[in-house]
This record gives structure tokens, sequence and C-alpha cells, in this order.
């Protein structure tokens, strides 16, 4: 009888109790453990089974679930007699910071003071011991929503002294989703603020705490030790690229397919694999996300389960925001292309803003991007790692192209008819549209910082996006690419022959070189000619007369098409 399968549940317990379909991950138990290492951060992207493995290991480590041997019969992990032995012999602290979605950083401390008074409710029954001073209980109930700052950072840290008085054994600290109030921190403008408070806390409870057995902390991105774990070198560090717990979190191909065939869905294999496969881990690779599995096998049809699981608003805003080098390889990843990048793993988010290269590593961390290759670059002052990037699978690619398409949704249709006016060549509708559009996606795309006026080049990528996305089917669209002499800023080479191509230079408005905005249009065509833009349309045999030119003048958010 097929186990049923079950969307949502990350209780370990609840999902071997009820008989849910369930992949075997209990080797992590086994190599965690003999790993030896004192505070381990795992970096996996959301919806990879973090939350259900730390809740696994919760139900093997904690004595709270002593003689419940019965959740992992039938598991490799109770083949082993040894680990029989250890199940349930140890005092477990765990809590998670998924609930802390507010950015401000005197908000995100009074749901950590929750979360910690949660945990502090289910020990009371120690504080009725006799080894238990006065002071000891005083300390334990001063730890609730009113407890001041420095209460608050020492609190793991004293539950660790006390447990291990009353059980005889250090405890097990277990942390998921660590850097959830950060990314929240950093999208609020907040990330000084939070960052110092989460210092304290961490340092408090990972490094100076000769009372913990050993710790987990899991999280999406690997935030720089200098931000929140500053001399914590205790610290093992697993990210995508490590070798280590590779197959402990997403499914592998082979797990995958065994559950398609138990669930008589062999002959769709391919296809589910050129939906959900692509994530690499180590050198592991042909590993699936375990969210569109198990929504796949529950619904038996594809779809976009995986990306659709939040808003994407931190990616969104990070491409949105990014440079016209950042659209470019936006473009190409929607065309299936890969790119190369000198990356760091560990992300620095005070450098989000400025630094491609931070941008690509969180990309890279939380799964919209895969790593292809990666070679080492040894000079004699350093080295560093060149990363070869591509969309993970054809489900983050329809993500980028929704997103950037949703840059474009101003609540009509304008957009699409600005598209059919310049594929009719109709200049005064395209004027009309461009500059409805133009109204309504300037103020979108800028977020406050006024970067629309000293980088007007990102918004026209926005566009070229656009653009892409909506004529993909019809056109090959490429930007700022040679041709002749120079660089064009938009080409679209039409795949049918009968169909027209359209060369489009964008030009700023500079009074002191030109009087109008018609002056403008005038010298962005000047451009086109004296560059020779269309030789590579000619080259490739498209007729002279087929070849449309457009200049786009930009002032301010008026727009001039000619």
């Amino acid at each position: 009888m097929m186990k049923t399968v079950a969307i949502g549940l990350q209780s370990f317990e609840d999902i071997r109790t009820r008989n849910i379909f369930y992949v075997d991950k209990t080797n992590f138990i086994r190599e965690w453990w003999e790993s030896e290492d004192a505070v381990t951060l795992i970096t996996r992207p959301r919806r990879f089974g973090k939350t259900l493995n730390m809740s696994m290991m919760e139900c093997f480590f904690s004595n709270r679930y002593a003689d419940r041997g019965d959740l992992f019969e039938g598991l490799s992990i109770w083949e082993d007699e040894k680990y029989r032995k250890l199940q349930g012999t140890y005092p477990v602290i765990f809590m998670s910071f998924a609930s802390i979605k507010t950015g401000n950083a005197e908000s995100m401390k009074i749901v950590v003071k929750q979360i910690i008074s949660n945990i502090y409710d289910r020990f009371r029954d120690i504080m009725k011991s006799e080894q238990f001073s006065d002071s000891d209980r005083a300390f334990f109930d001063s730890v609730n929503m009113n407890m001041p700052d420095e209460i608050l950072y020492t609190s793991i840290n004293q539950l660790c002294i006390y447990l291990e008085k009353y059980y005889g054994k250090k405890a097990v600290v277990l942390l998921d989703e660590y850097d959830t109030p950060m990314q929240e921190a950093w999208l609020a403008g907040n990330w000084d603020d939070a960052a110092a408070f989460f210092r304290s806390f961490f340092n408090a409870t990972f490094k100076t705490n000769p009372n913990l057995q050993r710790a987990i902390i899991t999280g999406i991105t690997r935030i720089s030790k200098e931000s929140i774990f500053s001399d914590l070198n205790n610290l093992k560090i697993v990210t995508v690229s490590s070798e280590t717990y590779a197959e402990c979190f997403g499914f592998t191909e082979s797990e995958v397919f065994d559950a398609m065939d138990e669930y008589g869905l062999s002959d769709q294999k391919q296809v589910v694999k050129q939906w959900y496969d692509g994530f690499t881990f180590g050198r592991h690779t042909d590993i699936y996300n375990p969210w569109s599995i198990i929504n796949y096998l529950d619904e038996r049809k594809l779809g976009c389960y995986w990306v659709n699981t939040s808003s994407n608003g931190f990616v969104n805003q990070l491409m949105r925001k990014g440079d016209a080098e950042t659209k470019m390889v936006v473009e190409d990843l929607i065309r299936g292309k890969s790119f190369s990048a000198k990356l760091d793993e560990q992300i620095v988010f005070s450098q989000l803003d400025e630094n491609n290269e931070a941008v690509w590593s969180l990309l890279l961390a939380s799964g919209y991007l895969k790593i292809m290759n990666i070679e080492v670059i040894d000079t004699e002052a350093d080295w560093t790692y060149l990363y070869t990037l591509s969309c993970t699978n054809k489900e983050t690619r329809i993500m980028f192209s929704r997103m950037v398409s949703g840059w474009f949704n101003t609540g009509d249709r304008s957009y699409n008819y600005f598209i059919k006016a310049l594929l009719a060549n109709d200049v005064e509708s395209m004027n009309e549209f461009m500059n409805n559009v133009a109204l309504r996606v300037f103020s979108c795309f800028d977020s406050g910082n006024g970067y629309l006026k000293s980088e007007p080049e990102r918004f026209y990528h926005g566009f070229v996006l656009g653009l892409m996305v909506d004529l993909s089917e019809r056109y090959v669209l490429t930007s700022n690419r040679e041709s002749g002499f120079g660089r064009y800023d938009i080409m679209l080479e039409p795949k049918n022959k009968e169909d027209n191509a359209y060369i489009i230079e964008f030009k700023v408005h500079k009074p002191a070189k030109e009087k109008t905005l018609e002056d403008t249009v005038a010298a962005a065509l000047a451009q086109i000619e004296e560059k020779k833009y269309d030789t590579l349309l000619i080259d490739k045999g498209v007729p002279v007369d087929k070849i449309y030119k457009y200049g786009f003048a930009f002032e301010g958010k008026c727009v001039q098409i000619g």
C-alpha cells in the first residue's frame, strides 16, 4: 500500500506515526555525530528538508523521546546497535527563527523573547529539583517576555548549565532558519541593529558555552562571520559547494525515480528531471528539489511548486535594483546560458547594493543558480574561485521570466500594446504607450534611492528583459553586444525571415548637448548609423529594408521615440 503524500508536514514524529511518504535521511545522524564538530552551520535552499531533518535530530537525541525507537524502526540508522543505544539520551534545545518576519530590530527581540520563554517553559519542571538554588530559580523565572537584553543574550547559555546540572549531560542545541531575521532586517534597512543583537546572542550561545555538547545551525545563507559569528572559531561551515552532507538534504535522482516507480509515474522521469533536477552540492549532481517532487507526486502534474512558495521579494529587489551588467546576466539565464563570476560563498549583506558578486553568491545559496564548474584562480598576490553558474532548472528559469514580467505589470495592457505597436512600426502609438509605461514603471523601479536619475540604464535594461520575455518565441533579443564599430542597446533578430528586425538605441537628454528631446532622438539614430550597428543583422542575411531603427530619448519620466 502506497504511503500518503502529505504537503507541508515538518514534524518527523507526525510523519512516522501517520505513515506519511518519507525519504530516509537518517544517515545524516550518523555522519554528523561521527564528525565530532562542535558547532555545524549547514546552508541549503528553502524547502530542502532542513526543518524536517532538525526535527528528526530532536527525535533521535532528545531524552524527551527516550523509548521512542519506534520512530526509527525500518530506517538505516536503526540497523546499527551503537545508535539504537544513543537514541533519546541527551537534553536537546530546539528553536527556530522561521517566525521572525519583521525587519525592525526591537520587534525581532520581542519574537525571540517569546521563543526563548516557550523553551524555558518546556523545562520548568526541572527547577523543582533540590539541585537548584533560589538564585537559579530566580534567573529561570526572569526569562520571560519582559526580560532585558542582557538576560536574553545569555538565556540559552544559562539553560545549558541547568540542563547539565539536572541530567548530568551537556545539551545539544538545534537552531533552524537562523538567517530569516537577518534577511528581513536587510530588506527593511535595519541590518546593523539586527546584526549587533544576534552577534551577542550567537556568541553567548555557541562560543562561550562550556555546557554545550554539540550544535547544528541551519539556514539559507552563510552570513559572514564578521557580521554575526565573530570569533566563533569552533564553527564548521557546510555550504552548497561542500562535500559534507551532500545527500542529506534534497532528493537524489535514485530516490526520486524510486518514488515515481512506486506511484506509477515511471514514464515521466525525463520531464521531471528537466523541471526539478539541477541542484549540485559539492560534487554530487542530480539533486532534486524535494518540495516540488512531493507536490508533483501529490498533484500528479508538473508545476512551479517551489518558486511559488514565497513572493521571491528578496531576489526581486536585488534584480530590479541591479545594474546593467546584472540584467544582462539575467537575460542569458532566461535563455538557458551560463556565466562566470568570482565568488565568496559568505554573504556580506552590506555589499549587496553595490557588489554583483555578492548578489550571485546569494542566488547560489538560495538555489536559483547552480554550479557548473569551479576553477581556482591562483595569482602571486592571492587566490580566488571562479564559478561557472547557470539557472538551476526549468522551474527557476520560469521564476526569473515571471519576475521580469511582473516589473512591467502596471495594471493595464499598455506594455503589451507597446509591443504590438513596435511590431506594427506605429511610432505614434509607441510614444503614447511608452510614456504610460515609463510613468508607472519608473516609480516601481525607483526604491527611493534616486538611482534612476544617476543610472537610468537600469530602467532600460529592465525594459529590455521585459521585451525578451514577451517576444522570445519570435525573436532572438540581445542587448549591449558588439556589432559594427560599437555596442548597441537592443537588437531584435527575427527567427522567421518574414518578420522585421529592430535596433533600438537609448539616450538620456542632455540639455548641454541637445535643445529638445527630438534632438536627442536624432543623436541616437545618428549613432546607430555611424557605428553601423546593423552589420550583424546584414551579415546574417536580413535585408536592409527589413531593419527598423529607433531612437529612444528620456528626460525624467518623459519619453520621445523616433
